[in-house]
């Protein structure tokens, strides 16, 4: 009899503690990631353990073999396919994460080089995504949360827009972005022109958005890294254009491309408490190459 107590005793124990446990998790944090790469698991590794995390990627091999990777090192993590040109899905993506909890964290790192595919489907995913992302994540973020979206160094080395342009960009209802006079196709040179206009667009978006986040008590930055070693980046650096690459990291004050886990330090201090006074702010890490190219060896006129 004495040994049946102790067993139902611990029993009770045992179904309390998962009942506790299950209420845990239910009102565990929420953390988004868009864009399965580098940058972002980067990031991720800094900022999610302990809370659900969302990997989420328009390819889902991408998503799924990251969120393994996470999972087999501890974190809570799950794969989801979402298509950030996509307002719908995008919205997919956010009710299936509040279904887990409150959403306290977003890390937007998704995106189109200029070598991967046309200026037009640049301009949806990088342009036009990324200010979907913003505006939708902003109407549910809790209180307290935070978010990145990653930039490219590309959106401040091309010629300056005047202020009526980049108010455009900035303010201009999201269905309406792709129809602004600069952005149509005829005036988009090319791929690059067309990544260097959505970059600039994501930094005065985040201006933007930073004042509505701020009234939700939430807080909203950017990251415009130069070439950070990826898998893609290595791919550019030993292909046609690599001579291209490397004169860039010679001339540059820092004489060398960046790493994933050095975006990520500014990345934590952003998303952190630390960083409870910065928001609606763009931060350029690319070591110097762009000072260099408007004040150095890497000057158009001087090369």
């Amino acid at each position: 009899m004495e040994i049946n107590g102790i067993l139902s005793r611990c029993y009770s124990h045992i179904i309390k503690y998962q009942k506790h446990t299950q209420m845990q998790n239910k009102s565990k944090n929420v953390i988004v990631l868009t864009g399965a790469g580098q940058l972002g698991v980067a990031i991720v590794r800094r900022m999610a353990y302990g809370n659900k995390i969302f990997i989420a990627d328009w390819k889902m091999g991408n998503a799924e073999i990251i969120s393994k990777t996470l999972v087999e090192a501890g974190f809570n993590a799950v794969p989801y396919k979402t298509d950030i040109s996509s307002r719908e899905s995008i919205l997919e993506l956010i009710e299936a994460a509040k279904k887990e909890g409150e959403i306290a964290m977003f890390i937007n790192a998704a995106g189109l080089s200029p070598s991967q595919s046309t200026k037009e489907h640049i301009l949806a995913v990088d342009l036009y995504g990324t200010a979907v992302l913003l505006e939708e994540f902003g109407k549910v973020i809790k209180k307290g949360g935070s978010a990145v979206t990653i930039s490219s160094q590309s959106g401040h080395r091309m010629p300056a827009l005047s202020t009526t342009e980049d108010r455009l960009l900035a303010i201009t209802p999201t269905e309406d972005l792709l129809n602004l006079e600069i952005l149509k196709p005829k005036n988009i040179k090319d791929t690059l022109h067309a990544y260097q206009m959505a970059k600039r667009c994501n930094v005065k978006r985040v201006m933007a958005e930073a004042v509505k986040w701020g009234e939700r008590g939430a807080r909203v930055n950017s990251i415009s890294p130069g070439i950070i070693i990826t898998p893609l980046a290595l791919d550019e650096i030993n292909g046609p254009r690599g001579d291209f690459y490397k004169n860039m990291f010679a001339k540059s004050p820092a004489g060398r491309p960046g790493m994933a886990d050095e975006v990520a330090n500014v990345a934590e201090l952003l998303l952190s408490e630390r960083g409870a006074f910065i928001t609606g702010a763009d931060f350029l890490i690319d070591g110097g190459a762009t000072a260099s190219y408007f004040y150095g060896p890497l000057q158009p006129e001087m090369n």
